[in-house]
């Protein structure tokens, strides 16, 4: 059994695809994480630009997440339009490509590139932010632990989507339900308490205030708050990957994800005002996170803090998992229409497409890295992207459904299409609203980057384009001309005598009366004429008193010096020569290969063929053409005869 087979699994076959889908089970994991996770981080975003107001900060918390929750209603309705008027795919790309443009939805498409990149690093970083807040001896491993986790979920996800799903289906509802026995219980001590509960474990004391509350600040504090919503989309982007009936499936998936997103940061934003429990700076030596200190309070530091912190840690590292699902279909829709190398359309060894994962890991870890793994300094980059592509999402299916509300035939059901026309339109204007303001807050914070890279990454999706566009225009079938069928000029180079060159020459021969084998003499002295000689008086026994015998045409030999032990340019003098005396005829270079099965093997073997085919096909007009003639090793090793080198070679190997 191979390593590849132990790691990835077996390869699976395209009529085994159906067996890949998913439903709402498996889809709350692949899918929900990036949100349902978002309730560690979303309100300890908002506290921590409230840290300046102190105590008091505690105040505004609530207000804010209400609006945060407002907003989250508002998208949960709008994409469930979504789902329901593009079934096989209706992100933010698809969407606003049909509905308003190439240019927008290039647009969405980048946004949303970038977003998941973001996920991915701020899920990890935060789910190691949780594990160091219960463990701080390991907050120097930050940046490697942070590199890990990212390297198995690249692992898990190469195997495929259904089986992230199901193996990060444990990991996400017991997530769930250690968060949501926490919220009960501090609920419940708080209604015995009078709404004065005292914590078991008391949290850090709050620092002073050292501004006053003003708008500018709330502001602020929304746009971090509205981190919380960054995997909503998730659903209706990977519509492709539940099982029939595929809209159903992701309805439900969208209204599960949602509802408990919506309990979970409702309890934690009630509670944390109850127990005090205020932002922490991340790089400081005793950083607690706002959910490690709510649990300690809530229930103390017995075994079930440390469960609770341990499903925590696994669930927002896992989060990144929801860009690992979508990110390679979108780059998929993305490559099919030609903005992106078509590597990344081609599915892997497990029907997911490998090229978007591995590029989503690769960008990924170079932010980590860029940023030390600190949470604090991802999430101000965080957002932008996601509620770009909401915009431009909700904007495209408002045109959507005013297209079809004038539409001659739209007589029956006008009250459901303008219904839909309020929803999508309200979902625009709140998006485009909640984005002004986040752009506006974050920009010094670090938002300014994105602003500057969504540009850049378009600018490059789009010369892709054009490249492929212009690719396709100079490749476009024409006039085929038969005129001239005359078999080519083959030229074979060979360096000694062998069974590769006997091969080759009989094969040229079997193609074309003008042929030329070309050797190359890389050395002086002595020694390189005696080689010289040997090979013409070989050729002329071997090749050249036969062949007049039977009267067929004679291969020429060609001998070039080559003074400075470049195989390469002799030839592509020699071939250049032979286009300028034949001015329509094709040409051939035939390069005989030594094929080995062993990896030891290509060591001892060192292969120049592609070195050579390259440089020929990049020196030579469209009339020269590269043809590979291959030998079989075992040919040689079928030999039984007990002086065979490589029959002995193979033997010591094995022993």
């Amino acid at each position: 059994m191979s390593i590849s087979h132990v790691l990835f699994g077996r390869r699976l076959a395209n009529r085994e695809a159906k067996g890949t889908k998913i439903g709402a089970f498996a889809g709350l994991a692949a899918m929900g994480l990036d949100g349902l996770s978002s309730a560690a981080y979303g309100p300890e975003a908002t506290l921590t630009i409230l840290m300046p107001l102190g105590a008091v900060a505690l105040g505004p918390l609530v207000p804010i997440t209400g609006a945060v929750l407002a907003l989250l209603v508002i998208l949960y309705f709008s994409y469930r339009q979504t789902i329901a008027a593009y079934p096989k795919g209706g992100g933010s790309y698809t969407v606003a490509q049909a509905n308003i443009g190439a240019g927008a939805g290039l647009l969405a498409a980048t946004a949303l590139m970038l977003d998941y990149v973001l996920n991915v690093a701020v899920g990890i970083s935060a789910g190691i932010a949780a594990l160091i807040s219960a463990v701080p001896a390991l907050q120097p491993l930050t940046l490697p632990l942070c590199l890990g986790v990212l390297a198995l979920l690249t692992l898990v996800n190469l195997r495929g989507t259904r089986e992230a799903g199901l193996i990060f289906a444990a990991p996400t509802y017991l997530f769930v339900a250690t968060l949501a026995i926490v919220i009960v219980i501090g609920l419940a001590r708080v209604l015995a308490a009078d709404g004065h509960p005292v914590p078991l474990v008391p949290p850090p004391p709050i620092p002073k205030g050292s501004e006053a509350i003003g708008l500018w600040l709330v502001l602020r504090a929304f746009a971090s708050g509205c981190t919380a919503m960054t995997g909503i989309e998730a659903v209706s982007n990977g519509m492709p990957a539940f099982k029939t009936p595929t809209e159903l499936h992701a309805r439900r998936t969208l209204s599960a994800i949602v509802g408990i997103l919506g309990l979970l940061l409702l309890g934690i934003t009630v509670l944390s005002r109850f127990y005090h429990i205020g932002a922490m700076n991340q790089s400081d030596q005793d950083y607690q996170t706002m959910l490690s200190q709510l649990t300690g309070a809530v229930v103390g530091h017995g075994y079930f803090y440390f469960v609770t912190l341990g499903t925590i840690l696994v669930a927002l590292s896992l989060s990144a998992n929801t860009s690992f699902t979508d990110f390679p279909r979108l780059c998929r829709m993305i490559a099919v229409d030609g903005f992106l190398p078509r590597a990344f359309a081609i599915p892997g060894r497990r029907l997911v497409y490998s090229a978007g994962i591995l590029f989503l890991a690769a960008s990924a870890g170079l932010l980590l890295t860029l940023f030390d793994g600190i949470t604090d300094r991802l999430i101000p980059l965080f957002a932008v992207g996601a509620f770009l592509a909401f915009t431009l999402s909700q904007a495209g299916m408002a045109i959507h459904w005013w297209r079809a509300l004038k539409a001659p035939e739209a007589t029956q059901g006008r009250g459901r299409l303008r219904l839909s026309l309020v929803v999508n339109g309200v979902g625009a204007v709140s998006t485009a609203t909640a984005l002004a303001i986040i752009l506006a807050a974050k920009f010094v914070e670090g938002a300014w980057i994105t602003v500057i890279v969504i540009p850049l990454v378009f600018l490059l999706l789009s010369a892709i384009k054009r490249y492929y566009d212009h690719l396709s225009s100079r490749l476009r079938t024409g006039r085929i001309d038969f005129e001239d069928r005359r078999p080519p000029i083959v030229l074979i180079p060979i360096e000694r005598w062998d069974r590769l060159v006997d091969k080759a020459l009989k094969f040229a021969m079997q193609l074309t009366p003008d042929v030329i084998a070309i050797h190359l003499v890389a050395l002086e002295g002595d020694d390189a004429e005696d080689r010289s000689a040997s090979l013409r008086k070989r050729w002329a026994e071997a090749v050249e008193a036969p062949l007049k015998k039977l009267g067929v045409p004679v291969p020429r030999l060609v001998q070039l010096q080559s003074p400075y032990r470049q195989l390469a340019e002799p030839l592509i003098k020699l071939v250049r020569e032979t286009e300028a005396d034949n001015p329509k005829r094709s040409i051939a270079m035939l390069l005989p290969v030594l094929v080995t099965r062993h990896w030891w093997e290509r060591l001892l073997h060192p292969n120049r063929t592609p070195m050579l085919q390259k440089a020929v096909l990049k020196a030579c007009d469209q009339r020269v053409g590269v043809i590979i003639v291959p030998w079989h090793l075992e040919a040689v090793e079928g030999d039984d005869t007990p002086g065979n080198p490589a029959r002995r070679l193979h033997e010591a190997i094995a022993r």
